[in-house]
């Protein structure tokens, strides 16, 4: 699953807000949700899976952090696109000058 899919899923974006806050455990990750143990651990896989976080053990523990390379390449989808649309959105702002303004287009 891609990153950008992963987080579709409201329950998984307050997951990962969660988790960009700071470093947690699957339990307290838990304790902020109505839903069992279970349902967020399969969240969290989710977004492992996706590349969006990364766990480490802490002897029982299972800690949760954001994995910045998921981020990295999300950001880089995201500058790739702006810089796509900017382009286009000039280019419609040049159409919509001259169409403003008929008598500059023969100048």
């Amino acid at each position: 699953m891609n990153a950008f899919a992963a987080l579709a899923d409201p329950t998984r974006r307050q997951i990962f807000e969660i988790i960009a806050r700071g470093e947690a455990s699957s339990g307290e990750i838990a304790e902020q949700f109505a839903f069992k143990a279970p349902t967020i651990s399969q969240h969290l896989k989710v977004l492992r899976q996706a590349g969006l976080v990364q766990v480490r053990a802490d002897g029982q523990r299972r800690l949760y952090t954001l994995d910045a390379k998921g981020l990295d390449r999300m950001q880089v989808w995201l500058d790739r696109m702006r810089t796509q649309w900017n382009g286009h959105l000039d280019a419609l702002e040049r159409v919509l000058e001259d169409e403003q303004n008929p008598t500059l287009k023969g100048k």
